[in-house]
């Protein structure tokens, strides 16, 4: 059985033992944000309306319902309201991203720039995230608040970051790190702390629950670069080479460039400077990743941030909620690369 496999069956127990144990929640979640995002003005709910129908596994929201059940929330429906918060604020990004790539493609169906153009699609992307802060603001949580806007204008970051460093092979692993800490990351320690603050929890416990969220991230995002030079790839039904044709530089490039010689080293250079990749040029680019073995490298630095994730979790008591958030990092730690 091929490796990809292993962990696309792995992610997939440990994704819906977590979705199973909140399932009430989450359907109360997609009411929420579907109830949210009515408008009078007929083309933001078309555009809505076609955002909530590409759906999406709704991780965020339900790291936000799973943080919460583990620090034994029991108040009522504050984190439905804010798992929805998370989920718009996601939205949001993804509405954002597809236009700075050109992306025509999203989860199986057309994106909304492609069918509305890129100025609908950025003001509907604007749209969500008014209506999330309207949420925040309602909710009257001021660390809430904090917390959520200070991690939109991460990802905002993030993604600028992404644009400064587009085409440029030798990024460093550490630039490589801030973006996708800014980018993934933030949104989902954001989403596992709100459980914690919920729940008046300590700060020990809001920290735990913080880095728990940051380094699934991490992981994560890593994982889906990776995959993107993965010949196994199919096995997830993502098309290779997305990332590599809108020229960003991830960690399965950085590796390679580390380890190519001088003269791969100008290669990849000549390859990268272009405004535009071939298949051809990816066909190179693949040679040499299973050259030197980068599949495998990658996924051994994931290990290390899966491992913090699940040490973090260390400071709560053991029960079926610590567990099914463990399980969500083991993913496949044996691999057979």
């Amino acid at each position: 059985m091929g490796t990809v496999i292993q962990l696309k069956r792995q992610i997939n127990n440990s994704y819906l033992d977590l979705k199973n144990s909140v399932e009430e929640k989450l359907v109360l979640v997609e009411e929420k944000i579907k109830n949210r995002l009515v408008s009078e003005v007929d083309l933001v709910q078309k555009i809505s309306n076609y955002h909530l129908k590409t759906g999406g596994k709704r991780l965020r929201a339900l790291l936000t319902l799973g943080s919460s059940k583990l620090c034994g929330y029991l108040k009522g429906g504050r984190d439905i309201n804010l798992a929805a918060c998370v989920e718009l604020i996601h939205g949001a990004t993804l509405m954002h991203d597809d236009v700075i790539d050109n992306s025509d493609i999203r989860r199986g169906k057309k994106t909304t720039n492609l069918i509305w153009g890129n100025q609908s699609s950025i003001l509907a992307g604007d749209y969500l995230l008014s209506r999330c802060f309207q949420m925040i603001v309602e909710d009257g949580n001021l660390e809430v608040l904090k917390l959520l806007s200070s991690t939109s204008a991460k990802i905002a970051q993030g993604e600028i970051l992404q644009l400064q460093h587009k085409n440029e092979i030798d990024m460093l692993e550490e630039t490589y790190l801030k973006i996708i800490s800014s980018k993934t990351a933030v949104l989902f320690s954001a989403a596992t702390k709100v459980g914690a603050i919920l729940s008046e929890k300590s700060n020990k416990e809001k920290e735990a629950l913080e880095f728990y969220g940051k380094n699934l991230g991490i992981t994560f995002q890593i994982a889906d670069d990776t995959l993107d030079y993965n010949s196994e790839v199919n096995s997830f039904g993502k098309k290779i080479g997305n990332d590599f044709f809108e020229g960003k530089i991830t960690l399965p490039l950085i590796l390679l460039f580390q380890q190519s010689n001088n003269s791969e080293k100008k290669q990849l250079e000549i390859i990268f400077k272009q405004d535009a990749r071939s298949s051809n040029d990816l066909s190179v680019i693949l040679d040499l990743i299973s050259k030197y073995k980068t599949i495998s490298q990658c996924y051994k630095k994931a290990e290390h941030f899966i491992n913090l994730a699940s040490n973090s979790l260390s400071v709560f008591k053991d029960t079926k909620e610590k567990k099914i958030l463990e399980n969500l990092t083991t993913f496949s730690l044996e691999r057979s690369f």
